[in-house]
């Protein structure tokens, strides 16, 4: 089965980070259910030395190549994928969307409203590319903005209502959606190295969201352990 990240800064990662999609494909490969593969148009990750995407300094050496493959970028959102996701798709044949989208539209882009309407154009666009994707979504989650900025927090909520109805009116047996729940016990003074984006604990944290949605839903890949045991409550 072939896997797509797609997401924004916390999902391609910095110099230097593990990311998340390196938990996931640890839990992938682990998995009894294989062989499994990332798929994407990019490896790299966001240099903040350069303001680009143009590292491949990952924490971990043994992350191969071949499985540090995404689509996802350092201030790109909802927005900035939906136009892209039709060919992406057909180039790269992903049978299933990991989605991490939202924060950075609601920041600097558009309203939950808009946000929701790029949503949806963008599953619409995923399943005209390939009518028998599968999509498992993250809501937005914690992020330090939200706890000082009360109407931001406010449109975060909104968003993430407007998502889940949005995979209530789009879910087909043909083509699943699942909306993943929020990272279990995820603190952002613990699980982020600024208030946002996800440290070593926060990667788990996300990949388990993921991996625990599709293992309860769809019976793919098994229960996320964790490469050192399970970080998050079972």
């Amino acid at each position: 089965m072939r896997f797509m990240c797609v997401g924004d800064s916390m999902t391609i990662g910095r110099a230097g980070d593990f990311t998340w999609r390196y938990r996931m494909w640890q839990h992938l490969e682990a998995a009894p259910d294989g062989p499994h593969e990332l798929v994407g148009p990019r490896t790299e990750l966001y240099d903040a030395d350069t303001g680009t995407a143009s590292s491949s300094a990952y924490a971990a050496e043994g992350f191969p190549p071949a499985a540090r493959r995404h689509l996802s970028g350092w201030g790109e959102g909802w927005l900035h994928m939906a136009p892209v996701i039709s060919e992406t798709v057909t180039a790269h044949r992903p049978d299933v969307l990991l989605v991490s989208l939202g924060l950075i539209d609601l920041g600097f882009y558009t309203d939950s409203a808009q946000t929701a309407d790029n949503a949806r154009a963008f599953l619409t666009a995923a399943r005209g590319a390939n009518p028998h994707i599968r999509c498992v979504l993250l809501p937005v989650i914690p992020n330090i903005r939200a706890e000082t900025d009360a109407p931001f927090a406010a449109e975060c909520a909104r968003f993430n209502e407007l998502l889940a109805k949005a995979v209530a009116d789009l879910d087909a047996p043909t083509s699943p959606l699942l909306l993943a729940s929020h990272p279990a016990a995820y603190d952002i003074h613990t699980d982020t190295y600024d208030g946002t984006h996800p440290g070593p604990t926060g990667e788990h944290r996300l990949a388990a969201a993921f991996a625990d949605a599709m293992h309860q839903a769809w019976g793919v890949g098994g229960a996320y352990a964790g490469a050192a045991g399970r970080p998050v409550a079972a």
